[in-house]
């Protein structure tokens, strides 16, 4: 049994109230269900909110004790080759994260950096779960690339979605709307593209409701197939929403 949760942000309050919300309790500051299920997080954890820190703290412990799930997002692969050294842009988001990483002492900085690289290199680009009944992306995959060797091209869909390579003229990559060419059996849960409300598209759903841009944090249940959201504490963006239906 799954709780999949969508594009947190570094809401860390907003994660800590659904949580609750799915019965979770907490025990030794980690979040534990009384009857064995586990939050499923769809990437990007970090990046533009107010409390990243907290998120890679409350991620990484969960996975370690086997208490959680994850697959990284195109922000958790940013932010990886940022704590590696390399030459990336610290903008888009990462900037809020960078900002808090900075405000540690250096003992606390090396301890979360070393946490996150861990947990990104550990974890799958996408799960396959219930006998692959289930699949989580962060920004979905095609049908055709389900348990196939991951290859470049894979990975970029996975992280950023079906790109065009250009961008519309706000600078934000063009993506086309994969979902609504999935014909697969298995449900496919993403986010990425934050949505008004979850959207439902033949057997895939997007979960990524903008809670860093003041709509709501959503979780999808499986296999109930039922959806549970908190509202956001940030400002309202209303640009920031995909203009899928």
């Amino acid at each position: 049994m799954y709780d999949c949760i969508g594009d947190v942000h570094g809401c860390y309050e907003e994660c800590v109230q659904l949580l609750t919300a799915l019965g979770y309790e907490w025990e030794m500051e980690l979040p534990r269900h009384p009857k064995g299920r586990l939050p499923v997080f769809v990437g990007d954890i970090t990046d533009r909110g107010p409390a990243s820190v907290k998120m890679i703290q409350l991620v990484t412990r969960l996975v370690e004790a086997k208490l959680g799930l994850y697959v990284p997002g195109n922000h958790c692969d940013k932010l990886y080759r940022y704590m590696l050294g390399r030459n990336v842009q610290i903008k888009h988001g990462l900037e809020t994260t960078v900002a808090e990483l900075d405000a540690l002492e250096r003992r606390e900085y090396k301890r979360i950096s070393h946490a996150f690289k861990t947990l990104y290199e550990t974890s799958p680009l996408y799960l396959m779960l219930d006998e692959g009944k289930l699949i989580v992306a962060h920004a979905g995959i095609k049908e055709r690339d389900i348990g196939k060797p991951m290859n470049k091209r894979i990975k970029t869909f996975v992280l950023y979605g079906d790109i065009t390579g250009d961008t519309d003229f706000e600078g934000r990559p063009i993506r086309l709307d994969w979902a609504k060419k999935y014909h697969g059996e298995s449900w496919i849960v993403y986010g990425h593209t934050p949505v008004h409300e979850p959207r439902i598209a033949f057997h895939s759903i997007n979960i990524d409701t903008g809670c860093v841009f003041g709509g709501k944090l959503t979780a999808w249940r499986y296999p109930e197939m039922e959806i549970v959201s908190v509202p956001s504490t940030q400002p309202y963006l209303a640009e920031k929403f995909s203009r899928f239906d």
